[in-house]
């Protein structure tokens, strides 16, 4: 079920209208009860796929308390194991087969390797989120094992903490410290929840269709015909995604932590205006927050973290943002804009530690902090072209064209000029408006009815509604 449908809003005022109308004993089912159903709109025989993974590490997160010594260490690998084993047969099957035939054939055999969904199980498709529900659901016996969470009793609770259906296909991904509690709580009607919560939403709402959606249209003309546009049509449409995938990704996070907003719940907020950070690893303090936290207390300190010589700690954030690559996505352009990422972080930190050195101070005027954050604006722009094309070989055409262009070049859009106006118009106000937009107070009644009414109506005029699946759904 889309965020951006009536289907969704139908649901999300059911739901919410029973939530409150019953007792505290009925709620955690009446979640559960919607969020399975939330989940089984897209593909309903998924559901089982995540029911086996709640099963699994319901039962090992209460077997790994109770162990002791090596048992309980084994007992983790073998949770996260089986949590990994169904992401990589879903998600990176077919990406192995199709680099094993590869080779195959250069060594000169012809033998075809057998896909998933085609050959293997035809019909069979990625399961929609696997990636984030595996994810938080791994941190649970993670953090059980350490003895930062008690495992949980009881299951349909949980069940919920993995399927809690605004963060359950795109996140946040949450911890267990963060969220298991809070549906043991009674949250009762609160109209200041309630006010903000859809508050976000509609800012959520608005930078989805909007914004997001409008500039779709640009990028998916440009980055699917890459041979038939120009370099000034390709920067314009790169520039584009790279404000698109920001209000698609961050629109969804809004959207989910108000929903549960609204019902009580808080969950982690996932983004802080990255775009105005002054480096890259400022960058990835601020976008996809809940990822990187996850990266970095599940895999960048059991790597050794900071702790380790300086080319050990090259080396681990290199291993966190290759491996971040790969989580997002099957395909060699993804591992390529983490390993981007990452020799973005490296080269940040062996300047840094040459600067320490010889004692050099840069400078801390605004001018050189705007020219900081205009450079990794940049940066962070030229990785978005292998996030967003389709394959290599298109992303280098691209880059290529860029490279080449002329400013004199025709712009190749399928909005006149206009529309496009628009939009850039639009990006100004997001910059603007994003940046002030949580300080907006919502205790004062009669202006939370103003900007909430004033984001509701321009979703209604200005809105793109055919039916866009977010970005990270793919994932």
């Amino acid at each position: 079920m889309l965020f951006n449908s009536l289907q969704f809003l139908v649901f999300f005022g059911i739901v919410t209208l029973s939530y409150f109308s019953l007792r505290w004993k009925g709620r955690w089912m009446l979640l559960l009860l919607a969020s399975c159903y939330f989940y089984m709109v897209f593909v309903p025989k998924y559901i089982l796929i995540l029911f086996g993974t709640i099963v699994i590490d319901y039962f090992a997160g209460l077997w790994i308390e109770r162990a002791e010594g090596k048992n309980r260490k084994l007992l983790l690998m073998l949770s996260l194991v089986a949590n990994i084993g169904i992401l990589a047969f879903f998600k990176y099957f077919n990406f192995l087969a199709e680099n094993i035939e590869h080779v195959v054939h250069l060594l000169g055999s012809g033998r075809h390797i057998p896909r998933l969904g085609t050959d293997l199980f035809p019909g069979v498709l990625l399961p929609i989120g696997l990636s984030f529900h595996t994810f938080q659901a791994m941190s649970y016996t993670i953090e059980v094992y350490r003895g930062n969470q008690k495992a949980e009793r009881h299951f349909g609770i949980y069940a919920l903490y993995v399927m809690f259906y605004p963060q359950l296909v795109a996140g946040p991904i949450e911890r267990p410290q963060n969220v298991l509690w809070q549906f043991h709580e009674y949250f009762p009607y609160d109209w200041e929840n309630i006010k903000d919560g859809l508050m976000r939403m509609a800012w959520g709402m608005f930078k989805k269709v909007v914004i997001a959606d409008r500039l779709t249209m640009v990028v998916h003309a440009a980055y699917n015909d890459v041979p038939e546009h120009n370099g000034l049509s390709l920067l314009v449409a790169t520039f584009f995604f790279t404000i698109q995938i920001y209000c698609d990704f961050s629109g969804y996070s809004d959207i989910a932590i108000g929903a549960a907003k609204v019902m009580g719940f808080r969950l982690m907020e996932n983004f802080r205006a990255p775009y105005e950070a002054a480096s890259i690893s400022e960058f990835w303090r601020r976008w996809h927050i809940s990822l990187s936290t996850w990266f970095r207390d599940y895999l960048y300190f059991p790597l050794g973290g900071s702790r380790v010589s300086p080319f050990r700690q090259y080396l681990n954030r290199f291993i966190v943002f290759l491996v971040s690559g790969i989580w997002h996505g099957a395909n060699w352009t993804f591992v390529i804009w983490g390993a981007l990422h990452g020799l973005y972080q490296t080269l940040a930190q062996m300047r840094d530690k040459f600067l320490e050195k010889r004692g050099i101070v840069m400078p801390s005027t605004r001018w050189y902090h705007l020219l900081q954050v205009g450079l990794t604006f940049v940066l962070v722009m030229f990785t978005w072209i292998f996030f967003a094309a389709p394959n290599v070989r298109d992303a280098f055409r691209i880059i290529a064209k860029i490279a080449q262009l002329s400013w004199s070049d025709p712009l190749q859009t399928p909005l006149n000029q206009a529309e496009m106006l628009f939009s850039c118009l639009l990006i100004v106000f997001l910059f603007w408006k994003e940046k002030y937009f949580f300080q907006i107070p919502t205790a004062h009644t009669g202006r939370f009815w103003l900007v909430f009414g004033s984001l509701a109506v321009s979703c209604y005029l200005f809105g793109v509604f055919s039916s866009n699946q977010f970005i990270y759904f793919q994932f």
